[in-house]
């Protein structure tokens, strides 16, 4: 971005005079004082902790100018400030009008699992085509929706960004924001069913996507999902549909996985096949939400092909890595929900693999009531004549080793530690893997399996 603080004071309304510093360039907007480039607005947000109170740091690290929040104390005297009644309403504000100004085609894409694979993907499909910009690690919510836009260049063509949600509401705000040309619901799961209750409340708050989706747009949702299909009946927009079922838009007429590459043909594409350099199965669902984008947007078969082979991924989403030992570690260990740790341990099951194939599974947050139940759900994807050994963490977790505990073909294969053992658990694991072995990482971020990856990679 680029823009003088004048024209930044008008799109926030900001209330105090400005005039003798408007004329300075902004370049970049950031809430993270450590995170700041030179030419940066500081956005001073109050949350646990006070952002005013970081205004030095931002000095240092490059801020020419900030946000401060009317009658706040402390106000600098000697450094350009905006005053606004609130720092993260003026944010938005701003990302609003410089949205409006670049006017890029926006992707707006939402789902319980896989929006930031397909977000990837989609990106991929449409930056030889077109100067992209994409949500970049988890900025999803109210806060880094924002700043993904007001970091973008001004010649940004087409915006692919991704939406989070955790309750109602969230998505009906984020997608009256960005205004989408295109959305997307990849799937109904039970993520965050803890502040939902109920898989059809998910559904509903999913749908808030559509909110802001313009008259002309296209909602791409996948069309196995009843309960999505009732939701979109009397939608105004024109739907696309992707799935395993040939009643969809789109389907696969083939699908060959292996452990490290998918390759399937779809209906409307007979004599194109296309390779994922992924795991799992259940990616071909989001290859196709992406390639719906990709022919919406005119786009050759051949040259969505050539996208998807040479993807890459968003760190530690299913990433291919290698350990210390020399093993393979599959590591995804930034989300987790049931539906997405039973289809990564299925696809996990079927690795080839010398030695052991190991899995490490930590806690699913935001399940509430049910948590216990699904999480001992996930023993019906556990097999034990090609999963030899299994490590948990957390104290949800107890609910799965109790579960498998039940069979005796896992007896004296089931490792638990409660949450203040991770070191036990690592030093367990080191003593175990061995340069033949597979292992597979697989929690929600809360659980910081990252400094498991770590351990096995001799990086601490």
């Amino acid at each position: 971005m680029k823009m003088q603080l004048a024209e930044i004071a008008q799109a926030v309304a900001a209330e105090n005079d400005y005039s003798r510093w408007q004329d300075l360039e902004i370049t970049s907007v950031h809430f993270d004082s450590r995170k700041l480039k030179a030419g940066a607005l500081f956005v001073p947000l109050v949350a646990a902790n006070d952002g005013h109170d970081y205004i030095g740091n931002a000095q240092q690290n490059g801020a020419v100018a900030a946000f401060w929040q009317l009658g706040h104390p402390g106000k600098p005297t000697d450094f350009p400030v905006l005053e606004v009644r609130d720092p993260l309403k003026a944010l938005q504000q701003l990302a609003k009008y410089y949205l409006n100004k670049v006017d890029p085609r926006v992707i707006a894409i939402t789902g319980s699992d896989g929006k930031t694979t397909t977000k990837d993907m989609t990106a991929a499909i449409l930056a030889p085509h077109s100067n992209v910009v994409k949500t970049q690690g988890n900025f999803n919510n109210e806060i880094g929706v924002p700043i993904t836009i007001l970091n973008m260049s001004t010649n940004t063509e087409t915006l692919v960004i991704e939406m989070g949600m955790d309750r109602p509401g969230q998505l009906d705000f984020l997608s009256r924001l960005v205004a989408p040309d295109v959305a997307i619901i990849t799937m109904i799961g039970e993520a965050h069913i803890e502040f939902f209750g109920t898989r059809d409340k998910i559904a509903d708050a999913k749908m808030e996507i559509t909110h802001g989706l313009k008259e002309d747009g296209v909602l791409i949702y996948d069309g196995d999902e009843p309960l999505l299909r009732e939701r979109t009946a009397d939608l105004a927009q024109r739907t696309k549909t992707f799935g395993q079922q040939d009643n969809n838009d789109l389907y696969p007429t083939e699908v060959t996985a292996g452990s490290k590459q998918i390759d399937f043909k779809l209906n409307q594409y007979p004599d194109t096949e296309f390779n994922l350099p992924l795991l799992g199965a259940y990616n071909v669902n989001n290859a196709m939400a992406a390639l719906t984008v990709g022919s919406l947007f005119q786009i050759q078969p051949q040259q969505m092909q050539a996208a998807l082979a040479n993807l890459q991924l968003t760190k530690n989403r299913t990433q291919w890595l290698t350990g210390a030992q020399g093993e393979q570690i599959l590591s995804d260990v930034y989300n987790a929900n049931p539906t997405a740790m039973m289809a990564v341990l299925r696809a996990f099951a079927a690795v080839p693999v010398k030695g052991q194939r190991i899995a490490v599974l930590g806690d699913m947050l935001e399940l509430g009531e049910q948590a216990p139940a699904l999480h001992a759900g996930i023993a019906t994807a556990i097999d034990p004549t090609k999963i030899e050994q299994v490590y948990l963490l957390g104290p949800i977790m107890q609910a799965l080793a109790t579960e498998l505990a039940r069979n005796p073909a896992f007896k004296g294969r089931v490792h638990y530690y409660p949450l203040n053992k991770k070191l036990t658990l690592i030093t367990d694991l080191l003593a175990t893997v061995t340069a033949d072995d597979a292992v597979l990482l697989k929690a929600s971020n809360g659980l910081h399996l990252d400094e498991v990856l770590r351990a096995l990679q001799n990086k601490d």
